[in-house]
């Protein structure tokens, strides 16, 4: 699963992407810097495991990683190819979900591709050229579905039914994420589609340092332009994150953070917000050997969970013993935690919550 970071060249994409993996994705004050998307796999801050390790003292920590995909910027007539427009859409097409960079922040030193600060314009530029990328795509699969339909297939039609309702909303100029599939089958239809604007997204508002706690008049804006796509917006001073990387100590970071106002790097906000945003979650698995934190998708089963570590446990699974992560944290100890009758063994039906500590037991 990845989240692809987009926006319009110089807003800080790839500063960004810097910050939140240990990749250095070359980063300069002109358009199309970065033209290979950049892919950084990014450790996903959770204190749940500083605190299982504190209590398991093991050997190793695994943490979840989400993988974080830093992609050129768009410009205006991306969508027919301007600007290396079709590399840049595929890459993101190949994304999950979408984390949407906007400059809210004035400097003189940096150009703006189109010669003032203005994130609601540089919003609906971007929202276009992915808008006219989908309508391309319905209007290409609604030849191929008309012929079917007018033949009294079935399927057809309820796929056209759909694909017509998509074309008019992008038509109007709206995201087909607006869309509420009705029933399963659409749901299906639609992720068959693969349309970029149907990718969930939030969107990272870049102000300058005094503006990272509260934000400012732009990210006000943005807020309220956004109000009903039920997205999240994040305020992140990009250039101060980059300068927090720079500090050796963790003291030193610290001491930055709070001269600025902040309890906790908004890198580590952004990385927790992009794995919701995929439907991730973490279950953890805690030894002597090695505590680690397994991501899977939100709904997964206590088998699905167990072929994650390896398929084998999944095939040949026979039960779950799970004790959720505040009994553990609580009672100090699997054991303790098992005399408290907090110990639940767990079948193939179990949807596992986020936070379990699990064993498997299963047998190939």
């Amino acid at each position: 699963m990845k989240a692809g970071i987009v926006g319009l060249p110089n807003v800080g994409k790839s500063t960004l992407f810097n910050c939140l993996s240990n990749a250095k994705a070359q980063s300069a004050n002109f358009p199309f810097c970065t033209i290979e998307p950049n892919i950084g796999v990014v450790n996903v801050p959770d204190p749940r495991i500083e605190k299982l390790e504190e209590l398991v003292k093991p050997e190793r920590v695994q943490m979840a990683t989400v993988d974080i995909v830093d992609i050129a910027g768009l410009v205006k007539g991306a969508s027919k190819g301007e600007g290396l427009g079709n590399q840049f859409l595929g890459n993101i097409r190949e994304c999950n979900a979408i984390i949407h960079v906007l400059r809210c922040f004035d400097n003189d030193n940096i150009v703006h591709v189109d010669g003032n600060v203005n994130p609601i314009r540089d919003k609906e530029t971007i929202d276009i050229e992915l808008q006219l990328k989908d309508l391309e795509t319905v209007e290409k699969r609604l030849e191929k579905v008309n012929r079917a339909a007018k033949t009294g297939n079935k399927e057809a039609q309820t796929e056209k039914a759909l694909l017509d309702r998509v074309r008019e909303t992008l038509l109007q100029a709206k995201s087909a994420r607006t869309i509420v599939p009705q029933g399963n089958d659409e749901e299906v239809l639609m992720e068959s589609f693969q349309l970029i604007t149907a990718k969930p997204v939030l969107y990272v508002c870049n102000v300058d340092e005094n503006s990272a706690v509260k934000g400012n008049k732009y990210v006000d804006l943005v807020r309220e332009l956004v109000k009903d796509e039920d997205a999240e917006v994040i305020i992140l001073s990009v250039g101060a994150e980059a300068d927090i990387t720079e500090l050796e100590s963790y003291e030193e970071r610290q001491v930055f953070l709070e001269d600025m106002g902040l309890t906790e790097p908004g890198a580590s906000v952004l990385i927790r917000a992009a794995y919701k945003l995929l439907k991730q979650q973490t279950y953890f698995t805690a030894g002597v050997k090695e505590v680690r934190a397994w991501t899977i998708d939100i709904g997964s089963t206590a088998p699905q969970a167990a072929g994650v570590i390896h398929t084998d446990f999944e095939k040949g699974f026979i039960r779950a013993e799970v004790i959720a992560y505040e009994d553990f944290v609580h009672y100090g100890s699997e054991a303790k935690a098992k005399e408290a009758g907090k110990f639940k063994v767990e079948g193939k039906e179990y949807i596992v919550k986020d936070g379990d500590v699990m064993h498997f037991r299963f047998n190939v």
